[in-house]
């Protein structure tokens, strides 16, 4: 399995793509499809069936993924020292 440049917790910055500029908290990574889910980025649309909480069903938004060579650390977008160290 690869590792990845970012986990969860990490402040990213979108470089690339419709969400380029925004920052968020990763929340997951997805390590065998390459993608990464930010808070606040790539925000989905999702319907949902009837429930106990949505008794007429719901039109739920949520984050969608967005791919790790699209985002980077925003400590070294912003030039500032990481919060980890390389090693």
């Amino acid at each position: 399995m690869r590792t990845t440049h970012v986990k969860r917790g990490d402040e990213v910055v979108v470089i690339a793509g419709t969400e380029r500029g925004k920052r968020g908290k990763v929340i997951r990574v997805l390590r065998d499809k390459q993608r990464v889910i930010v808070e606040g980025v790539k925000m989905i649309k999702r319907h949902t069936r009837k429930s106990q909480q949505h008794p007429q069903g719901a039109i739920v938004e949520r984050e969608g993924s967005v791919h790790l060579s699209n985002v980077m650390l925003a400590a070294k977008h912003d030039g500032r020292a990481a919060k980890r160290s390389a090693a």
